[in-house]
């Protein structure tokens, strides 16, 4: 998808292209924050050891807490295009969405191909019915068949494409630094083999249902002496907001608080609800205190 038409058309065209074919590229999403990013990142990259495990890939590296890498990390997660688009697709589930992870991704030469999966397979829920998962992975070098471009399975999201048998041929997700490859947590998808003498570099964006528990635990990447650098918009993604009802409490309160100064001493619980269990809740505690 060419980004040839106003921010305000985007959104929309984007979660078109998810619902039809389960993913999309946006070309030329964010060229100079990706660029700014991958040089803050080298040398995380340099020290990290390989993974240990054929999932993760024994010649691939991965690292996380990302925000707290490089200031330009955020300008990824706050897309004007892509976050709106994530909210409208994971918000007929819940009523906040929140970061899943954010990751960084080198594969290196030699490495195979990684096993075909969907990414909301990490949670046993009912399939098809409801999005967990939007996926935006942002190269940092180019992305080429040969160097391990990711490997996409379209129209295998959803109902009817998790229930196919057969994936079907991949598509390989070819693209330069500063596109957006976007992809639901049904479609099936994998990282490829690396052919090349290259390492091929990205980093991951998951947003997910905000009642999820995320793939990365958001609370020790990001604690609050950490998110109290976060615009206020990138704290609630990172965990500093309450999900209702009363899910991601601190002391039975929004753990916003958190972000200004630690509690002095003990604080007292507040309701959380959403309307139609306030309701509830208030008509029978009216009728308890008139003795009903």
């Amino acid at each position: 998808m060419k980004n040839d038409l106003s921010n305000a058309d985007l959104p929309g065209l984007l979660v078109e292209q998810l619902a039809r074919e389960g993913y999309c590229i946006l070309q030329d999403a964010a060229i100079a924050s990706v660029r700014a990013l991958a040089r803050d990142l080298d040398p995380v990259f340099a020290e990290t050891p390989f993974c240990e495990g054929d999932f993760y890939g024994r010649k691939t590296k991965r690292f996380g807490s990302l925000l707290r890498r490089s200031p330009h990390m955020a300008d990824l997660v706050l897309n004007p295009v892509i976050l709106p688009a994530a909210e409208t697709i994971l918000g007929t589930g819940c009523d906040r969405i929140q970061l899943n992870l954010t990751q960084a991704i080198e594969i290196h030469p030699g490495e195979v191909r990684q096993f075909p999966h969907r990414d909301q397979d990490m949670w046993r829920g009912a399939n098809g019915t409801q999005e967990y998962l939007v996926n935006i992975l942002w190269p940092l070098t180019p992305f080429t068949r040969d160097n391990g471009a990711t490997r996409i399975f379209p129209e295998s999201h959803g109902a009817a494409g998790m229930a196919k048998t057969d994936l079907g041929p991949p598509i390989y997700a070819e693209c330069e630094p500063g596109s957006a490859i976007c992809f639901l947590g049904s479609t099936a998808h994998a990282g490829g083999a690396n052919f090349s003498n290259e390492v091929r570099r990205g980093v991951l964006v998951s947003y997910s249902l905000g009642w999820l528990k995320p793939y990365e635990n958001l609370w020790l990447a990001y604690p609050p002496g950490v998110a109290r650098q976060f615009p206020p918009e990138l704290a609630a993604l990172a965990g500093y907001a309450q999900h209702r009802p009363n899910l991601g409490n601190y002391e039975g309160q929004c753990p916003s608080i958190l972000l200004q100064d630690d509690p002095p001493g003990p604080i007292g619980a507040v309701d959380a609800l959403r309307p139609d269990q306030a309701d509830a809740v208030a008509e029978f505690a009216a009728a308890q205190r008139n003795g009903q």
